[in-house]
């Protein structure tokens, strides 16, 4: 019987709802701290592509480290303010932040 060379997987013009805002979010969720509510989310080694200074420590993110991405949530200038003003921790540095 002769191979078929055609694809069998799902086509990328299916019209499936597809919320891409979540897709772009990965696993973003809140979290309560003593000084306010926070919006976190992780980065995996191979998307963390830049160096950052962690805020705590004040040592450097290197590229391919896996990290956190924190951002106030309940900040009183607006949402795009705290998203400009987010910062990359370790990830031992945020779960020690008060």
């Amino acid at each position: 019987m002769p191979r078929s060379n055609r694809p069998r997987g799902r086509r990328p013009d299916d019209d499936d709802d597809v919320d891409l805002s979540r897709v772009l979010a990965g696993r973003r969720r809140t979290e309560a701290k003593r000084d306010g509510l926070w919006n976190v989310q992780p980065l995996a080694a191979p998307s963390a592509t830049k160096y950052y200074t962690c805020p705590a420590c004040g040592l450097e993110i290197g590229p391919g480290t896996a990290h956190t991405v924190a951002w106030r949530a309940d900040g009183l200038m607006g949402e795009a303010d705290d998203l400009s003003a987010r910062r990359h921790w370790h990830l031992h540095c945020w779960k020690i932040k008060p």
